[in-house]
């Protein structure tokens, strides 16, 4: 099991901007896919954003063009740039990793955009 630490969350207004990390606990081999996935409650948990072992982006279409997933180069921390936030932006932010062993998530970070 990999203990995954988010940090970066918090409330900030409508069109500003937020960046939020996760950090793994301890150096993960085989890392295959990092990302995040959000959730508002009594919702369903959705895809945001993920980068590929290669380093390949991909994104939910709600967030393409405004906000930007990258990982450090020793590949056990994932950023997510999120520029011009909208009050349905509003959710809890949960990371995750997966690989072969399966896929591990973080506690989540609440991100609240209102003015």
């Amino acid at each position: 099991q990999v203990n995954l630490v988010e940090s970066g969350g918090g409330l900030v207004q409508p069109g500003g901007s937020l960046r939020l990390s996760c950090a793994a606990s301890r150096s993960i081999a085989g890392i295959q896919v990092m990302g995040w996935h959000r959730q508002v409650s009594g919702q369903e948990r959705e895809f945001v954003a993920a980068i590929y072992s290669n380093g390949y982006p991909k994104y939910a279409q709600s967030v393409e063009g405004r906000w930007t997933i990258s990982k450090n180069i020793p590949g056990n921390t994932v950023y997510l740039q999120m520029n011009t936030l909208k009050s349905e932006d509003t959710a809890t932010y949960y990371c995750f990793v997966t690989r072969p062993g399966g896929t591990s998530w973080g506690q989540g970070t609440q991100v609240t955009v209102s003015s």
